[in-house]
């Protein structure tokens, strides 16, 4: 018989590809993410409610599985719904909400629906401000700084599993990195 922690499992694999966990993976979404079982410490929840939450649309799916099975999560996973319940998720999410079910907000510190929006807007107006092939003059870069340097606030250094399942470079990689490299004047790395 399959149980929620296995359903849970399939769902997240069959969304972002059975890509093993590295040990290098496994360090870091320890060190940046939570357990359910770390999330539920102290509360009157249980994992397991967590997970049946998860496969009814009303929590999203964790953001990474640990190569031991662990389902990895924001550490303020439940802020949101403690906050305002998790009937008013749907509404606070707005159109974010199918894609913050999914989990794949680990590109976030925190997941929330400004946050969200923030992102994209930071991504689209950086994408643009070096889609410009002429060398920025210095007000340009200052503003392209300013963007960079408030996305990188938002984002977490990411892994390599995430450039596996996201089928490439990810948006630090992208927008951040590359950007301060290539337009910015700034050797980083990822």
């Amino acid at each position: 018989m399959t149980g929620p922690r296995e359903t849970v499992a399939e769902r997240f694999l069959a969304l972002n590809g059975d890509h093993p966990m590295t040990p290098a993976d496994d360090a870091y979404v320890t060190e940046h993410y939570a357990t359910l079982d770390e999330i539920c410490a102290g509360r009157r929840e249980t994992p397991d409610e967590l997970r049946e939450h998860i496969l009814a649309g009303r929590l999203p799916l964790p953001g990474y599985l640990r190569s031991d099975g662990a389902e990895m999560v924001h550490r303020d996973y439940l802020a949101l719904p403690d906050e305002h319940g998790l009937h008013a998720l749907p509404e606070i999410f707005g159109d974010e909400y199918p894609a913050y079910l999914s989990g794949r907000y680990v590109c976030l510190k925190s997941v929330t629906a400004a946050n969200i929006r923030r992102k994209d807007e930071l991504v689209v107006a950086i994408e643009a401000g070096t889609a410009d092939p002429r060398p920025a003059d210095g007000v340009r870069r200052d503003e392209l700084r300013a963007l960079v340097d408030e996305l990188d606030l938002l984002e977490p250094p990411f892994t390599d599993y995430d450039r596996l399942r996201f089928g490439g470079p990810v948006s630090r990689d992208r927008c951040i990195v590359a950007v301060r490299r290539d337009h910015l004047g700034a050797t980083l790395t990822a």
